[in-house]
């Protein structure tokens, strides 16, 4: 089971269009609306592609029905139950925002995106420590987790093979948010992916142990230095290892991704980009991450992986959603090199 956080969730709306046109009036060929936030379209993504996952949001009670998705049954931390044709993915909703916002998409016909995005909403007042306290019930079912920076009871975490910190914060949430979750699942044993930017990144980048995966433009924010192209992202990620990150995957957009671990750095990519809807493809990679490290797997093949669920993700007119034949196909024609 892997866990993935969202504290700024959103309703996705995607608007389908011939073109989009400044100053026009636009007749709407499809309409696409869903619950998503980073770490929502982490977990489809990982549902859809055959594992279990637990989708851990604030939100208004009520909300896994609204969007018809499956809340948790019985106390937190009891793994999905399999459903018919595959794995579950739950979505546990910590009852401490009053709505959620919008984020619209006008895709199209050619391709070309356009977002919109409504600021977020502010959570109560210990929403931090709600979250918290049920990620923390998640990771360890059996037994109490300890308190980041403090002694940590030895082993994995019963509960969870992986976590997701995923998306920006909401109005009021501290900015040590991610960076606290990452800590307390590693100390439990478990694998720990942030995609973030900001100064929640920023706090994030000091965990030892963490895996963070920011685009370049978040990479250039965070150190201030140029990363408008591979090799200059790829000498941005390698400083960043020497304050404590396991590894730091960058995605590239069209040019791919990459992962700068200690061990040697790997950049994948496809040979040519697709054209498509490019929101949500990072969150596919992330779910390509957080698979790989729970699974143990080589960092060559979660490169790889994560490029063909990232590609995938663009041919998908919704964020959060990948074809698993299209999967499949992308996976072969990856390519994955070491760099120097």
């Amino acid at each position: 089971m892997i866990i993935t956080v969202t504290p700024n969730p959103a309703w996705d709306v995607t608007y389908e269009v011939p073109a989009l046109v400044p100053g026009e009036v636009h007749r709407v060929t499809r309409v696409h609306r869903r619950l998503g936030g980073k770490g929502v379209n982490v977990a489809r993504v990982l549902a859809v592609t055959g594992r279990d996952a637990v989708a851990v949001i604030p939100g208004p009670a009520g909300l896994a029905a609204e969007a018809g998705l499956d809340a948790p049954g019985g106390r937190p931390g009891r793994a999905p139950v399999a459903q018919a044709g595959g794995r579950r993915l739950v979505c546990d909703v910590v009852p401490v925002l009053p709505i959620l916002r919008q984020t619209l998409v006008v895709q199209g016909a050619d391709g070309t995106t356009t977002s919109l995005w409504e600021p977020g909403v502010a959570p109560d007042p210990d929403a931090g420590r709600a979250l918290t306290a049920r990620v923390r019930a998640w990771l360890r079912p059996d037994g109490p987790v300890s308190e980041p920076g403090t002694a940590a009871e030895p082993g994995p975490a019963a509960g969870a093979a992986g976590i997701v910190i995923s998306g920006s914060l909401p109005p009021g949430l501290d900015p040590r948010f991610h960076a606290r979750l990452a800590a307390l699942a590693l100390e439990a044993g478990v694998p720990a992916v942030v995609d973030t930017s900001g100064a929640a990144l920023a706090h994030a980048a000091t965990v030892p142990g963490v895996v963070l995966a920011p685009n370049a433009a978040e990479l250039a924010q965070l150190t201030g230095r140029a990363c408008d192209d591979p090799a200059e992202a790829l000498d941005v990620a390698r400083a960043l290892l020497a304050d404590g990150p396991a590894a730091v995957v960058v995605t590239l957009g069209g040019a791919g991704l990459a992962a700068v671990t200690r061990d040697g750095t790997w950049h994948g990519r496809l040979a040519e980009p697709l054209a498509g809807n490019p929101t949500g493809a990072g969150d596919a990679a992330a779910a390509g991450l957080i698979a790989g490290l729970a699974a143990g797997a080589g960092w060559p093949g979660i490169v790889r992986d994560a490029v063909a669920l990232s590609a995938a993700a663009v041919l998908s007119p919704v964020a959060g959603e990948v074809d698993p034949a299209d999967v499949a196909g992308l996976h072969g024609q990856a390519t994955v090199r070491e760099v120097a």
